[in-house]
């Protein structure tokens, strides 16, 4: 695991540098501060699990689908989205299997759903027994490395300024970070608009129902 070489920086006196997490995972890349290093942790410490299946829990846009797929490439593992949603008793012979090969299984469910609310007893009892990996809501460190990579990636001129006034003011969720890109990068295409301030506050009143006092600096 490899730090971002940053230093100098208010961010990187604050606030724990992103990480990319595999390097060998090619294009892919995690980014890891404290809001999510712990579910990150589990995840590579799959040789010392309790059982051979943990669950992986995180709200919408969270990385989790990213996550599981750098699990898997890593541990050779076999992973399940949306397993909240899947048959009980597949999932009960998935967890025995796993069990049986020492094969490692990751469930990948919502956030707030927990383990134990199944309707067959017996996965309800091998899922308490599992692991869990947990995604937080975003803190600053990883709203503004999100902000800056989803700039760079939609090569959109954002100037740092607009990136400072935007993290403490979006809401903290993962999917508001991704509505912020989407809707100055559709500003920026179809209005020919700069990716300003100005912009970012119209569109944080419009997304998110901002009230003018809540983001006036």
């Amino acid at each position: 695991m490899r730090s971002r070489d940053n230093e100098g920086s208010v961010a990187a006196k604050q606030f724990p540098l992103p990480l990319a997490w595999p390097d060998e995972a090619g294009d892919v890349e995690f980014l890891v501060t404290e809001s999510n290093r712990h579910a990150v942790q589990v995840l590579q410490q799959w040789h010392d699990w309790p059982v051979r299946t943990a669950l992986l829990m995180g709200p919408t846009a969270s990385g989790r689908s990213l996550l599981s797929q750098v699990f898997a490439a890593q541990s050779g593992g076999r992973v399940i989205d949306d397993a909240d949603r899947h048959d009980e008793r597949a999932l009960f012979h998935a967890w025995n299997d796993a069990q049986a090969t020492g094969t490692p299984l990751l469930l990948v469910v919502r956030a707030g759903t927990p383990a134990w609310l199944v309707t067959l007893p017996d996965l309800r009892t091998r899922l308490a027994a599992c692991p869990v990996a947990e995604i937080g809501a975003p803190d600053e460190a990883l709203v503004r490395a999100l902000l800056e990579r989803g700039f760079a990636r939609r090569r959109l001129d954002a100037r740092d300024d607009l990136v400072d006034w935007l993290v403490p003011r979006l809401p903290r969720r993962h999917q508001a970070v991704a509505q912020m890109l989407d809707g100055l990068e559709q500003a920026a295409r179809s209005e020919r608009r700069r990716v300003t301030i100005p912009l970012a506050r119209d569109l944080l009143s419009v997304l998110f129902g901002a009230s003018e006092d809540s983001i006036t600096p």
